[in-house]
């Protein structure tokens, strides 16, 4: 098993066609069909279904495929990390963003590694708290924002700030930012939600249950989009952190206030696996990235929250 035999496989399997796979890689068709062939002849199974209408992975094949596309990412990560543009630190590093802060991160995050440190080049990765945290300890991302996860020896974690999360809804629904909406008074009101066992969803469960509240869970999804669509669209109240509706509060589109009594708070946390080393490269975008949020807080981008991690660079 080679290089050129994993390429030749993943490639395959994008395309579904050995002639396409072939014209990508620069080679000619039998070479693709031979690595392949040597390829199952040395793992001990058919890869692919072959047939007119293409080539289909065998169970096989798509482990196989998940394994090679790793080793391929791996392998692309050292050589930008061992050969970096002349003068400077190189490599790639993948990012873990959580949707409520990808808008505001995502950009600032790139744009502050290009001017600091041109030769890393960064992948933005979003996905729920419990998505990345798998992400992390496969190795598919290098670092990612996470929802203060339970205590794990398989991670390392910063504490970086905390959030709280408000009751949000149409302007009709008389919700303002400086009276905190205390959560007996969800009672029968229509909430949309995303579903279990989603962090957001468990922490407003486990408030409504402190104060004997039955809560009114009218829809569930786990995209904020369409939760935030769905209370555009007139279908009840949600519950979100100030970051993820700050645009459309400004905009006049939705309005929101704390939820109290008890007050529902999360900790954002910078994480990473404590089974890999932290390269040059990861070191530099996780101190970017730490100082894009400690600036994003102090000029009042991310409403609601408190800074935990000291001043940006410690």
């Amino acid at each position: 098993m080679d290089l050129k035999q994993l390429r030749a496989l993943v490639t395959v399997a994008d395309t579904g066609n050995v002639t396409r796979a072939a014209a990508l890689l620069n080679i000619v068709q039998p070479a693709v069909s031979r690595q392949l062939r040597l390829l199952e002849e040395d793992v001990g199974a058919a890869l692919f279904d072959r047939s007119r209408q293409g080539m289909a992975l065998t169970e096989a094949g798509r482990t196989l495929v998940e394994y090679a596309r790793r080793v391929i990412q791996e392998l692309e990560r050292a050589r930008a990390e061992i050969q970096p543009a002349a003068g400077g630190v190189g490599g790639i590093v993948t990012v873990g963003l959580l949707p409520s802060t990808a808008d505001l991160l995502a950009y600032a995050l790139v744009a502050a590694v290009g001017l600091q440190y041109p030769g890393i080049r960064v992948r933005i990765a979003t996905a729920y708290a419990g998505t990345l945290q798998g992400w992390l300890e496969s190795g598919e991302v290098d670092l990612s924002l996470l929802y203060d996860p339970r205590q794990t020896s398989t991670l390392r974690v910063r504490p970086l700030l905390d959030e709280v999360l408000w009751l949000v809804g149409l302007p009709a629904s008389g919700l303002r930012p400086g009276q905190p909406f205390a959560v007996a008074g969800l009672a029968g009101r229509p909430l949309v939600l995303p579903s279990a066992p989603h962090g957001l969803r468990l922490l407003v469960e486990q408030a409504a249950a402190q104060q004997s509240v039955a809560l009114n869970v009218v829809a569930e999804t786990n995209a904020m989009s369409v939760q935030k669509s769905l209370v555009r669209g007139g279908l009840g109240l949600t519950v979100l952190p100030t970051i993820a509706v700050a645009e459309d509060i400004a905009a006049g589109h939705l309005v929101g206030a704390p939820l109290s009594e008890p007050a529902l708070e999360r900790k954002i946390v910078l994480a990473s696996a404590s089974s890999r080393h932290i390269s040059t490269p990861v070191r530099c975008v996780s101190a970017a990235l730490v100082d894009c949020m400690a600036q994003a807080v102090a000029r009042g981008q991310w409403p609601a929250a408190r800074w935990l991690a000291g001043p940006p660079g410690a």
